[in-house]
């Protein structure tokens, strides 16, 4: 059996779709395209083909511009889908510009179709669109999204409420999805004597996080220093904190298991508290954070998180419209850590991949294509 995997526009190594290519290799042989922005040969290693895809840097601008751009990349994509020889197409994303042709041309070649849905991709599609074309975009796109549903055999979420809420708007079957989360990598026990009084923050982007600034600088008058990783600091020039650059992912990991708590709080969109990506979001860096031995702080608005937070005991749940609360619940919090760390190391096996989340991985792909 062969599985072809489109990384699309996600790099080489990243985490989520490079763990698909690492597991699926173990049970068959895997295509794998990914973006690259400079001339790399394809090539092969073990049961892995190698597909460098490059693109036009077009990361920037306006949406639609960054869309016509895309073109190029969809076109070579789509071949690579229409000749291939394969058995399994394993979706990461849509091709932008030709949204529907990969699941049409898959199925009329008779493939099994995998579609991972990292996030809820009617509000993530062309996001910068706001008014009249937003509306309009966001109405085509459901449809598009709902027609890649009924031609998938497996649908693959980030979250059982981003699942729910696809199952019930899109009436598909929900035999036929399945949750896979932002899993970490290793796991690092919680260490009471290593751990400083300090918040940190990791990512690459800040998001319209104003309100979380200002519980931030009430903290550090309570004590607590703040501590950013791997993001431009000129987003936090108004506060008072301490940076490191974009770390390797063992030392990132080993930086914030010496933090006290992880601020996850972030508005993708600014002035939309709706916006499902960021609802029902169970990020990277919150099984990081968990996995680190640390504990978290989230916003209430964060319906998932906060759900697992709340039900496991795993830090402080707050209202960013509400400094003097917010303040308070991470003090209580601090003055119960040690309660806290303990729920942590109770539950901290199910932040982190393992052989045994693998396996269950595996196996229902190849339930899927039996099917």
């Amino acid at each position: 059996m062969t599985i072809l995997i489109i990384g699309y526009t996600h790099d080489k190594y990243d985490k989520r779709v490079f763990r698909t290519v690492q597991a699926l290799s173990k049970v068959s042989k895997v295509i794998y395209q990914y973006l690259t922005y400079t001339d790399e040969p394809p090539y092969e290693e073990g049961n892995v083909r190698y597909l460098p895809t490059k693109c036009v840097d077009s990361r920037e601008g306006n949406p639609l511009k960054k869309l016509f751009d895309r073109r190029p990349l969809d076109k070579e994509i789509y071949r690579l889908i229409a000749t291939e020889e394969y058995d399994v197409l394993y979706m990461h994303h849509f091709l932008a510009t030709i949204p529907l042709k990969p699941f049409e041309i898959a199925k009329k070649r008779g493939k099994k179709i995998v579609y991972d849905i990292h996030e809820y991709h009617p509000e993530n599609f062309l996001s910068g669109l706001h008014g009249v074309l937003g509306n309009v975009k966001t109405s085509t796109v459901l449809s598009i999204f709902k027609r890649q549903l009924e031609l998938s055999d497996l649908c693959i979420f980030v979250s059982e409420e981003t699942k729910n809420d696809i199952v019930q708007y899109a009436d598909i079957d929900p035999k036929k999805t399945s949750v896979l989360s932002n899993y970490a990598s290793i796991l690092i026990p919680p260490d009471l004597s290593k751990k400083h009084k300090e918040i940190v923050y990791v990512g690459k982007i800040t998001r319209h996080i104003d309100n979380e600034k200002s519980i931030l600088k009430q903290l550090i008058r309570d004590g607590f220093s703040f501590k950013i990783i791997g993001m431009d600091e000129k987003e936090f020039s108004d506060v008072p904190h301490m940076y490191t650059e974009f770390l390797s992912y063992d030392k990132m990991m080993e930086e914030v298991s010496k933090s006290a708590f992880s601020l996850i709080s972030f508005n993708t969109l600014k002035k939309n508290n709706k916006y499902k990506n960021d609802l029902y979001s169970l990020p990277h860096k919150y099984y990081d954070s968990l996995a680190a031995g640390t504990p978290v702080i989230v916003k209430d608005s964060f319906v998932s998180m906060a759900k697992q937070v709340r039900d496991l005991g795993l830090g402080v749940i707050i209202n960013t419209l509400n400094v003097e609360e917010s303040k308070k619940r991470i003090l209580d919090a601090y003055n119960n850590y040690e309660n806290i760390l303990k729920n942590i190391e109770k539950h901290q096996d199910k932040f982190v991949w393992n052989k045994d989340k693998e396996q269950e991985f595996i196996k229902k792909i190849e339930e899927a294509i039996k099917s």
